[in-house]
């Protein structure tokens, strides 16, 4: 007997996703990695998700340079799911190259030529580039949570969460939330946006590894010797993600 999705909240804040979540990098094209299954295989990883009521997926813009997000975009159409039934959570900060089998993230110099300067990084330009671009590729007009994939320690936090908060009120992003920031770079985000009046972080995504183990050893030991820290003051939920 297959065991069903269960549904909890994120955070502190109302959206209610699967458990677990469907990750999206492992579907796309193998040109970009060879242990990335094309789109025929990736519908039918989705399908199967789907049906074991797995209605969250967790994918990037730089994952197959945008075909991870294409591939759910074409399963939606496919089985003519309607678009609120569904959960999509994307992350943007990398370079997506025109070419499916260059790893642009590896190669800081590509975000400096003419084709790809401000199509990368977390600049108000960058941010809205990247979403307009997301939302193409996903085929719909809206985000249930848009991560930023790292830090950028090129542009002032202000711009970041500013820009991000006018994305929100554009309605073309209902939540946001990070992935890979250092304790102390979420909090100093968060504060920024909570001074302003703007969208805060709902969600913090970190590595999950049983060789590393950063998010065991410094996220419950920051909790636990400050504990009005913000992800528990602010109910900030933390989620995983593991390569392989």
């Amino acid at each position: 007997m297959s065991m069903k999705a269960t549904y909890r909240q994120l955070g502190k804040s109302g959206l209610r996703i699967s458990n677990p979540v469907l990750g999206g990098m492992s579907f796309g094209s193998s040109k970009w990695l060879n242990w990335i299954v094309d789109e025929e295989q990736g519908l039918a990883i989705l399908k199967k998700a789907w049906d074991l009521g797995i209605n969250t997926v967790d994918t990037a813009n730089a994952y197959s340079n945008g075909q991870s997000e294409t591939v759910i975009a074409n399963f939606i159409s496919k089985y003519d799911i309607p678009r609120e039934r569904m959960v999509i959570a994307t992350k943007v900060h990398a370079v997506v190259h025109e070419d499916p089998s260059v790893l642009a993230f590896l190669d800081p110099s590509i975000a400096q030529t003419k084709e790809y300067v401000n199509q990368g990084g977390l600049s108000r330009t960058a941010l809205v580039n990247q979403v307009d671009a997301s939302l193409r590729r996903l085929n719909t007009s809206y985000i249930d949570l848009l991560q930023i994939h790292a830090a950028d320690p090129a542009t002032p936090i202000e711009e970041t969460m500013k820009a991000l908060h006018d994305l929100v009120v554009t309605g073309k992003l209902r939540y946001i939330g990070a992935c890979n920031l250092r304790v102390w770079q979420l909090a100093e985000m968060n504060s920024v946006a909570e001074r302003h009046g703007w969208t805060p972080f709902i969600s913090i995504q970190v590595e999950h590894s049983l060789l590393y183990r950063s998010e065991v050893r410094v996220w419950p030991s920051i909790l636990l010797k400050f504990p009005d820290a913000r992800c528990r003051r602010k109910k900030c939920s933390s989620t995983a993600h593991t390569k392989g």
